[in-house]
């Protein structure tokens, strides 16, 4: 975290994860006590929601203060065994001062189904999610979880855990939890055009740099660029490797950035 970057306070943090958890739970994003948020407040501090307790009916008492090694510092419940999820996010990037994990029906059906978010299809979804992969499946509170995120961390903005849920995070926790609901949205939109109008017009190459370049100028490096099908008609031609679409598809990729500089 850059030196001039200034956390909010204790006080503010553990009232902004109660109301980002209503509005988790008004949504519809978690039942029961399902999903847990955090925001960092210093170099190796974090506030994070309690175990046990539905995310529309907290309290700030009950928040629960960590370090990145994931001691309890202060507060008298215990912390989510799924914490580990959000202490790895921000132990592997940087950028990330706040973590929303959430089960969003239409999202999470996806990642049950294991098919990620990355159709090139919602201007709104590129510039502020990009691609969403799905992360490999993984025990809930166990250590597999964090390791089967990492990869993801740094170079996207959201993750679907598979056969779980979603998971986003950001600069602030108005961009993490606005992710998630971007993520939901984004999850719809494909559900309702792939699946039931089963048609959907995907941008091309050059208004998908655009984008790129839109998302730039807003200070958003991350989130991966999402190709379009008809560029990547190597997937579906039978006899070509996987190493040899990854390498098609890696280019498409470099033209995109090409167009993006001009």
């Amino acid at each position: 975290m850059a030196d001039s970057y200034t956390y909010i306070s204790d006080k503010e943090a553990k009232e902004l994860i109660c109301e980002m958890g209503r509005r988790v739970y008004n949504k519809n994003f978690v039942a029961a006590n399902d999903g847990n948020i955090s925001i960092k407040t210093g170099d190796n501090e974090i506030w994070t929601t309690p175990t046990g307790v539905s995310k529309g009916f907290m309290a700030p008492g009950m928040m629960v203060k960590m370090d990145l090694s994931g001691n309890v510092l202060e507060g008298a419940n215990k912390p989510s065994s799924e914490v580990k999820m959000h202490l790895r996010v921000y132990q592997e990037n940087p950028e990330a001062t706040a973590v929303v994990h959430a089960h969003p029906p239409v999202a999470t059906s996806f990642a049950i189904a294991g098919i990620g978010l990355d159709k090139p299809v919602s201007p709104e979804a590129i510039v502020l999610l990009g691609k969403v992969p799905v992360a490999p499946y993984a025990t809930p509170g166990t250590q597999e979880v964090p390791d089967s995120i990492a990869p993801y961390c740094k170079d996207y903005n959201a993750v679907l855990l598979a056969n779980h849920g979603a998971l986003t995070w950001g600069r602030n926790i108005t961009e993490a939890y606005f992710r998630m609901e971007s993520l939901e949205h984004y999850a719809l939109m494909l559900l309702y055009s792939n699946h039931i109008i089963q048609k959907s017009n995907e941008l091309t190459t050059g208004q998908i740099a655009e984008l790129i370049s839109i998302r730039e100028k807003m200070g958003i490096q991350t989130g991966g660029i999402p190709v379009p099908n008809s560029e990547r008609k190597a997937e579906t031609t039978a006899g070509l490797s996987g190493e040899m679409i990854e390498l098609i598809v890696k280019k498409v990729t470099e033209e995109v950035l090409k167009n993006v500089i001009k």
